[in-house]
This record gives structure tokens, C-alpha cells and sequence, in this order.
């Protein structure tokens, strides 16, 4: 099995959902990157990442690159998503982020991504229901452990609490405006 189905990278999946909408050489992806400004609210790259990024994935077998010949200029690597990357980006793109800290960049690229796959906001309300219920896994874990704690451990289970209620309540909010989703 891959390394990055192991370890998830968010970057390097929303590098395969670039490809997954057809095939791009590196600058391309690049410039869809910085170029977007959905994109350029919650992420930055550095074009050397990218394609440290890209090699890897095409050495784990999730993109194939093929050379494309250009008149004055050196061939360029044009990537096409395997069947394996496509099946990787797919479960990623359903799973819902397990720790809050990841909703700001993770959670936020699966959902750029859920709402332009060509399914309409289906994908996006489904990833956002299962966000919903790992919320309320969340919420059970701090329910544990709150005897015998000091002040200090108090405050951040108050913090913890605080920060996933904001996130559930923003999560309802997606889906009952679903207007605001477009």
C-alpha cells in the first residue's frame, strides 16, 4: 500500500484533484493554485514543494507523467491520474478530518474540492453530515477525564468544547443555506 494512503498529506490530495479534473503539467496545477482565490484564502505552496509533491506521488504510482514535446522549449511532464490515485483522492475526499485543528486547511480543500467533482453539492453535503458526526465523536472524548483536573487542563477542555460547538455550528450553517455553498 502506499505511503500516502497511510499517512495522509492533504496537500498532495488536492494535487491529485487537480489532475483528477484532467490531465495538467506542474506549472498548470501551479497557477490554479495561486491563481484561485477560493484557494488563496486557505492555502500557500511554494512551486519547489509542488513538484517535490508531484514526483512523489508519480513514484507511489498515484499520477503517470508523460513528456510532452514543445517547439523552442525543454519537454515538459504532463500528469494524468492513475486508477489508484483516483481511487486514493475519492476516499479522501469522503472522509471527514479527525482532529479540529485540521478543519482550517484540510477539511477546507475537501470541500473546494466536493463542491466542483460534477455531482453538484451532493458530495459536499455528504462530507459535511460525516464532519457532523465526527464532531459528535469529538464531543464524547471531552466528556472523559474531567475529574481531578487542574485549572489549566479545565480551560483547554473549555477551549476544545468552544471550538468544536463553533465548528458544528458553522457545519449546520453549509447546509442550511445551501445558497452560500454555491
Amino acid at each position: 500500500m502506499s505511503p500516502l494512503l497511510r499517512a495522509p498529506l492533504s496537500t498532495a490530495y488536492a494535487l491529485l484533484g487537480f489532475v483528477h479534473q484532467g490531465p495538467l503539467h506542474g506549472y498548470e496545477i501551479y497557477r490554479r493554485l495561486t491563481d484561485t482565490p477560493e484557494l488563496q484564502a486557505v492555502w500557500r505552496i511554494k512551486q519547489s514543494h509542488l513538484y517535490a509533491l508531484l514526483s512523489r506521488l508519480e513514484g507511489e504510482g498515484l499520477l503517470r507523467a508523460e513528456l510532452e514535446i514543445q517547439d523552442t522549449r525543454p519537454p515538459r511532464k504532463v500528469y494524468h491520474l492513475t486508477t489508484t490515485g483516483a481511487q486514493a483522492f475519492d476516499r479522501w475526499l469522503a472522509e471527514p478530518v479527525t482532529i479540529p485543528r485540521e478543519m482550517r486547511l484540510d477539511f477546507m480543500l475537501k470541500l473546494y474540492f466536493a463542491l466542483r467533482d460534477g455531482h453538484g453539492q451532493r458530495t459536499a453535503v455528504r462530507l459535511i453530515r460525516r464532519q457532523q458526526d465526527m464532531c459528535d465523536e469529538w464531543l464524547a472524548t471531552q466528556e472523559t477525564g474531567k475529574e481531578n483536573s487542574t485549572a489549566y487542563l479545565l480551560a483547554v477542555r473549555r477551549y476544545r468544547l468552544s471550538h468544536i460547538g463553533a465548528i458544528r455550528e458553522w457545519l449546520r450553517s453549509l447546509l442550511d443555506d445551501p445558497v452560500e455553498m454555491v
